[in-house]
């Protein structure tokens, strides 16, 4: 089973999470920032990776250290889930519509972390949540995780849509690129021999 816990204690988060890539898209997600939460739900449902996440962080101060940790946590319980990374497709895409809105994903397993965001918002918050940190949730997330990510909204002008279809189409390219190919079960996708 690829499945893989972690947890994370700073000063500021205390962070518990557990994936399934095998899963059916189950969730039990509390990070005390409902719109995260909101997201993080899409994620795991539209992924198939069954995720249970708990965190605790200073929201006292402001909701940057809880958005960044979380994505470090479930970056790192995806890339150890993954293991040495045999078998699997590697590469997704996908476009996502949501309504007027339209997002380009394209993520690589490739153990490079990089994240190319081309999205913008129009409004400062979203329910309770920062816009600007998003993004930074994204970079924390392919950074632990060791992908290539690229994020592009082709056209949208309801917020909670660009946001959410960014989110629906990272989870639905996560699940092309973790699932095992068939035609190379056991075999690292890298002439490398290596990711």
């Amino acid at each position: 089973m690829r499945i893989a816990t972690i947890s994370r204690a700073t000063k500021e988060t205390s962070i518990d999470v557990t994936v399934n890539l095998d899963g059916t898209g189950a969730y039990t997600i509390s990070t005390g920032i409902g719109f995260l939460d909101h997201m993080l739900e899409q994620l795991s449902r539209h992924s198939l990776i069954d995720m249970d996440v708990k965190a605790i962080g200073d929201l006292h101060i402001d909701q940057h250290h809880t958005t960044e940790d979380t994505g470090i946590a479930i970056g790192e319980a995806i890339a150890k889930a993954l293991g040495d990374k045999a078998g699997i497709r590697r590469y997704g895409d996908a476009l996502s519509p949501m309504d007027e809105t339209l997002t380009r994903v394209a993520l690589d397993i490739s153990g490079r972390p990089y994240l190319v965001w081309n999205s913008s918002f129009s409004q400062t918050r979203l329910g309770e949540m920062d816009t600007e940190l998003f993004s930074h949730w994204f970079h924390s997330f392919a950074g632990s995780a060791g992908i290539t990510l690229h994020v592009e909204t082709l056209y949208g002008h309801n917020n909670h849509h660009i946001i959410e279809s960014a989110f629906k189409g990272v989870a639905r390219a996560l699940r092309t690129a973790v699932e095992i190919d068939p035609r190379k079960v056991g075999s690292i996708p890298s002439t490398k021999g290596v990711l």
